[in-house]
């Protein structure tokens, strides 16, 4: 069974190629991917890592609070999106 995993405070600069070599080192990504602002395609500083389980445990406590980029990442097990009223 797979985990998805949040990643939060990226660099700008970081893209789903860098963030998917920073994960492969504690085993088998099976999709990485920057979440991007619609309307400029910039990155908005996040994004999700899918692991196999034992490897994304492993992920989490390693990096969580290391510095990549610059920055002090976050990463923790991702929660389902909250469902929001459309207006």
């Amino acid at each position: 069974m797979s985990k998805n995993i949040y990643v939060g405070n990226l660099a700008w600069s970081v893209g789903n190629d860098d963030l998917r070599d920073l994960f492969e080192e504690y085993g088998e990504v099976l999709s990485a991917r920057v979440i991007e602002d619609r309307e400029t395609g910039r990155s908005r500083g996040f994004g999700f890592v899918e692991m196999e389980d034992n490897g994304a445990l492993e992920a989490i406590d390693a990096l969580n609070g290391s510095v990549h980029g610059g920055r002090n990442l976050k990463v923790n097990e991702a929660r389902p999106r909250e469902r929001r009223p459309r207006y």
